[in-house]
């Protein structure tokens, strides 16, 4: 497996860190996590019109895919000619969700992979959908973040879509008061945007997130290298909690 690309900024004994405290949280919670996610994004209707209709399987790489919903909406909705879907996540309860979830459903060929897109992000095939939703606010470091981003428009199709999401939690009192501050031995290394925000269904667990701001969101269209399609935004309880991007190859 090729190894990531070397990054800056941050250190790497801090990213490690930072990661490791996100996979611990999903382990920790992934029970209720799921039970969260049941429905697709409202988001989501938007993007079936950018999609290509044809009668071939339609191939999507699902970086942090959960428990597969986004597979099961495209097979639903937008694959007419069948589904051909790659999900990766680290969380082995999520995985097998997914799989759950699409095992059933006609016309799908899924393949589910266990793999940590901060150190590892993908680095083979050729997609018509690269979609990357609820992961980038994850993705410890600016430079950890563009590097990501350059990764998948690389396994963007010809005439393909990247479709990425910035959650803008911070701009939402009840997301800024679950912010909890950092250890003293953290504090000095994270970057500006970045939080440590708590999980108040089930066990208590914190997550480290990262609030991508207008200057960053326009640094990482530019890292992508694509044409900008359209931006929008949805979801959440005032329909404007995600910052969607959609870019074309």
């Amino acid at each position: 497996m090729a190894q990531p690309p070397a990054l800056t900024g941050m250190d790497d004994a801090t990213i490690q860190r930072l990661n490791a405290l996100n996979q611990e949280f999903y382990r920790a919670v992934g029970s209720e996590f799921d039970e969260t996610r049941s429905r697709p994004w409202p988001g989501w209707e938007r993007l079936l019109t950018c999609l290509p209709d044809a009668a071939r399987p339609l191939f999507v790489l699902d970086v942090g895919c959960g428990n597969g919903r986004l597979g099961v909406f495209l097979a639903e909705h937008a694959a007419p000619g069948g589904l051909s879907y790659h999900g990766l996540d680290t969380d082995e309860t999520l995985l097998a969700r997914a799989e759950a979830a699409l095992a059933p459903l006609s016309g799908v060929a899924a393949a589910l992979e266990r793999r940590d897109a901060v150190t590892h992000p993908p680095d083979s095939g050729q997609y018509d959908l690269v979609a990357l939703f609820g992961v980038l606010h994850h993705i410890p470091a600016a430079a950890g973040r563009a590097a990501l981003i350059r990764a998948l428009a690389e396994r963007t199709a010809p005439g393909g879509l990247l479709v990425f999401t910035c959650w803008r939690f911070m701009e939402y009192a009840r997301f800024r008061d679950r912010v909890v501050p950092w250890p003293d031995d953290l504090a000095p290394l994270v970057e500006p945007g970045d939080y440590l925000l708590d999980w108040r269904r089930g066990p208590h667990a914190l997550r480290y997130c990262h609030y991508v701001d207008d200057a960053e969101h326009s640094a990482l269209i530019a890292a992508a290298g694509l044409s900008l399609l359209l931006t929008y935004r949805a979801d959440g309880q005032t329909g404007d909690a995600n910052l969607y991007t959609l870019l074309r190859r």
